[in-house]
């Protein structure tokens, strides 16, 4: 075997890892058509050198592939019109906790495929769903309708709010002797038992 092949495939190696890190940290399922098929091209053209292509017209190559890629992104955080073009929008596939039949058909989306997504977020039934979208990624976005969501810290504060001042409770504060926090900066205040300090 060839130390020129060994280093070659070393090379790939690292300019491949470099340029993917260039490129971006996103998982395929959070890629855009645009990154996939830019991957894609990289994955094919970083073989060539290896099978005796070039090795540096090979990664020129590659790097114009990933300097387009981020061009098209950055047209995309510009433009809308351009990321409506190029991504797509997320589509609404649940209203008012009904299906939306035609726009789940361009998806190509059966109702099936649906409840597994929605099962998967720990919803059980779709009349719970006020709004659920497929997003570009392929994802599934929904918000709840307001008496399924789960409630916030937020909600209980309010309820505890609300119950302290309908309900009158006795309450007595503690002193800096009855905290048991305050003798972690005071120290002991009160004397216990000598076995028990």
């Amino acid at each position: 075997m060839s130390w020129i092949l060994i280093m070659q495939t070393v090379g790939v190696i690292v300019f491949g890892t470099l340029l993917l890190r260039i490129a971006g940290r996103k998982s395929i399922s959070q890629m855009t058509m645009a990154q996939v098929v830019v991957m894609i091209g990289i994955g094919t053209l970083l073989i060539q050198p290896i099978s005796g292509h070039g090795y540096w017209p090979t990664f020129v190559l590659a790097l114009v592939l990933v300097i387009g890629m981020i061009a098209i992104e950055y047209l995309g955080v510009k433009s809308n019109l351009f990321e409506s073009i190029i991504t797509g929008k997320a589509v609404l596939v649940i209203e008012n906790g009904q299906l939306l039949i035609e726009n789940m058909r361009k998806l190509r989306l059966s109702t099936d495929k649906l409840e597994m997504r929605l099962r998967q977020a720990g919803i059980s039934s779709i009349s719970d769903v006020e709004w659920a979208t497929i997003e570009v990624s392929g994802n599934l976005g929904y918000q709840l309708k307001s008496d399924k969501q789960p409630a916030t810290k937020e909600d209980i504060q309010k309820l505890i709010h609300f119950i302290e001042n309908r309900i009158p409770m006795v309450r007595r504060d503690l002193t800096v002797e009855d905290n048991i926090f305050s003798e972690i900066k005071y120290g002991h205040q009160t004397t216990h038992s000598d076995n028990l300090q």
